[in-house]
């Protein structure tokens, strides 16, 4: 078994623009999803949210407000899952709540050092 990074990207003004009622249904599926991958024994961190502000260093120590300044699309959180391939933690991907709100799932293995 690996261990691999789902990275979550959305733009947070559709989070922004949900009700109490559809954030609470959105948390829920959340929720359940990452229930159902931890109930498969195949959940290595639940991870978390990130906020919408930070900075980015670049080289020559430059530093930028918040590191999504040339996209609408931002990194909105992670975890950490466990799968005999690229191709099964990919399959778990797919059921992310966030494609059904137009955002996306980056998968990729985690090389220990």
């Amino acid at each position: 078994m690996k261990d691999f990074l789902f990275v979550f990207r959305n733009d947070p003004a559709v989070m922004a623009g949900m009700s109490p009622e559809e954030l609470q249904t959105s948390m829920k599926k959340w929720m359940d999803w990452i229930g159902g991958i931890a109930a498969q024994g195949k959940l290595v961190d639940r991870g978390n949210q990130l906020a919408n502000e930070g900075n980015v260093v670049r080289p020559a120590k430059v530093v930028t407000d918040g590191p999504y300044i040339e996209t609408k699309e931002s990194v909105g959180g992670f975890i950490m899952v466990r799968a005999e391939s690229l191709g099964e933690a990919t399959e778990m991907a797919k059921g992310c709540p966030i494609l059904s709100a137009g955002g996306n799932v980056e998968v990729r293995p985690i090389i220990r050092m």
